[in-house]
């Protein structure tokens, strides 16, 4: 058991661990049970390997889709198999650093678009990677 911010008892579901070294430029990233093995790289670089912003990119826009899916199976609305949630990660340099923005573009082709917006928008109240960047990371959401 452990505590939220909020001061409320919360259950642990599951914990990831990774071990990294070499960083972004030259790094690895290693799952410790294995599933998870990549190399990584600076955004633009010709060495072979993923960077940070694309894993929070593939993370993000994954848990959204099940948020979505959650919503839609608490409204008893029947979502299509081909559901898309493309996340763009951008990195940004100003005077006082770097920082990142998200666009998360979704498709649920075939829900009227209210329905959908709706989904939408609860979805993103109750995804975890939404709640722990909120008030961070400007955040745009695109229904498509």
């Amino acid at each position: 058991m452990s505590q939220t911010a909020e001061g409320q008892t919360a259950k642990r579901l599951y914990t990831a661990r990774t071990r990294t070294t070499g960083g972004r430029e030259n790094g690895t990233a290693r799952s410790l049970d294995g599933c998870l093995d990549v190399r990584l790289s600076t955004p633009g670089s010709a060495r072979i390997g993923t960077n940070p912003e694309q894993l929070l990119a593939a993370g993000w826009s994954a848990c959204l889709e099940s948020a979505i899916a959650l919503a839609a199976s608490t409204k008893k609305i029947a979502l299509p198999p081909d559901v898309v949630v493309e996340a763009e990660v951008d990195l940004n340099a100003a005077d006082d650093g770097t920082f990142l923005s998200v666009r998360l573009n979704v498709s649920l082709p075939g829900v009227e678009r209210e329905a959908a917006q709706a989904l939408v928008d609860e979805a993103h109240e109750n995804c975890p990677y939404s709640k722990a960047t909120r008030g961070n990371i400007d955040v745009a959401i695109v229904l498509v």
